[in-house]
């Protein structure tokens, strides 16, 4: 089998992008404009989340990344090859579990795994090696052997990961890569996405489920309409909306002003959310003990700090 010439990293970023734009011609229809000058950067190691909503720009990112789809201007280098003018040297150096794909539906779960790293030059040996940690690692043992096309729709989400992770290319693009997949599947997914980071390799991952983006991401960027609103650690955006802490006020919706200075406050039904730091939650104790208000603690979730942020953008429109 031809082996697959992989090339040295050039570069000790993993992956660094310039002003990606990509305008999508329509045919009788406006254009769409699905970036708008996206700059982003990877370090070696980095476990890093694209967040979004739906049709803001991260599918098209990846596809651009993985030398699938070319920008309509801008720059994107993997490991210091340019994606566009060099993809035989990138395409070694990635892999990428698209969003909604599927294994081969003729093939087992062994044969799709095995298959795949044999395509990308592993030795026989290596190949089954791999493809048999990869199986165990995700749970597909007792269906190893069965087609495809037998199996559940997380089943089959998880052979497309194994596949991917079995790899261990030095940048892996991951699509929502624990769609379909259940609380138990989606842990072990975060166990080995953690231990190839450990190995050296970097991970860029889309994914709806901000409690993972937060579990697993050590930084974050979030993309609205085809722009970067913001770069940084999931708490920095909390701090962003204000602090790290909720202070919920059970009838506190009439005391609204009351509680004005203390933070950023929503009102829900009879309740009042306060977003504040640490240092200030005694002080809003206290008044609510005055006001005979009952009123609970909590963290703020990186949802909340989501929707704030991507709603800011929204309203400034």
């Amino acid at each position: 089998m031809r082996s697959v010439r992989l090339l040295r990293p050039v570069s000790q970023e993993a992956l660094r992008a310039v002003d990606v734009r990509k305008v999508y011609h329509g045919r009788g229809s406006p254009d769409v404009e699905a970036l708008r000058g996206v700059s982003l950067a990877l370090r070696r190691g980095e476990r890093i989340a694209l967040l979004g909503r739906n049709g803001a720009g991260k599918t098209t990112f990846l596809r651009i990344a993985s030398t699938l789809l070319i920008p309509t201007s801008g720059r994107i280098e993997v490991f210091g090859y340019d994606v566009v003018s060099m993809p035989e040297a990138v395409r070694p150096l990635i892999a990428v579990v698209p969003q909604e794909g599927k294994p081969f539906f003729h093939l087992t779960p062994r044969e799709q795994v095995y298959c795949y790293l044999r395509a990308r030059g592993l030795p026989r040996e290596d190949a089954k090696s791999r493809t048999e940690a990869a199986l165990e690692k995700m749970g597909l043992e007792d269906v190893a052997d069965r087609l495809s096309v037998t199996l559940s729709g997380g089943q089959k989400q998880r052979v497309m990961v194994a596949t991917v992770m079995a790899t261990e290319a030095p940048l892996l693009f991951l699509d929502e890569p624990t769609i379909g997949l259940d609380p138990f599947a989606r842990r072990a997914v975060w166990d080995v996405l953690r231990d190839l980071t450990r190995k050296g390799c970097t991970v860029l991952l889309t994914t709806h489920y901000l409690d993972e983006a937060e579990a697993l991401s050590e930084r974050l960027y979030i993309v609205e309409e085809g722009r970067i609103l913001f770069e940084g650690t999931a708490d920095r955006a909390k701090r962003q909306i204000g602090g790290t802490l909720r202070v919920s006020i059970e009838n506190g919706g009439n005391h609204r002003e009351r509680f004005a200075s203390f933070g950023q406050s929503v009102a829900e039904g009879n309740s009042l959310h306060i977003i504040t730091e640490p240092g200030r939650v005694h002080e809003i104790m206290d008044v609510a003990l005055r006001e005979h208000l009952s009123a609970t603690v909590g963290p703020v979730s990186l949802e909340e700090a989501f929707l704030t942020i991507v709603g800011r953008s929204i309203d400034a429109e």
